[in-house]
């Protein structure tokens, strides 16, 4: 579920990259994207404890 987020956000972010869109569109998807990798690392250690 989380992975198919990060998948998605990571999809948005990079077609802005693309496409030249505001930066400060690009920065809120990166900053969305890396709350997302933080959340989905932070369960993965609590599921191997």
């Amino acid at each position: 579920m989380l992975n198919d987020e990060i998948c998605k956000l990571r999809d948005k972010l990079n077609k802005s990259i693309e496409t030249g869109q505001d930066y400060n569109l690009t920065y809120q998807l990166s900053i969305e994207l890396d709350e997302l990798i933080a959340k989905y690392y932070k369960e993965s250690e609590k599921n191997k404890k």
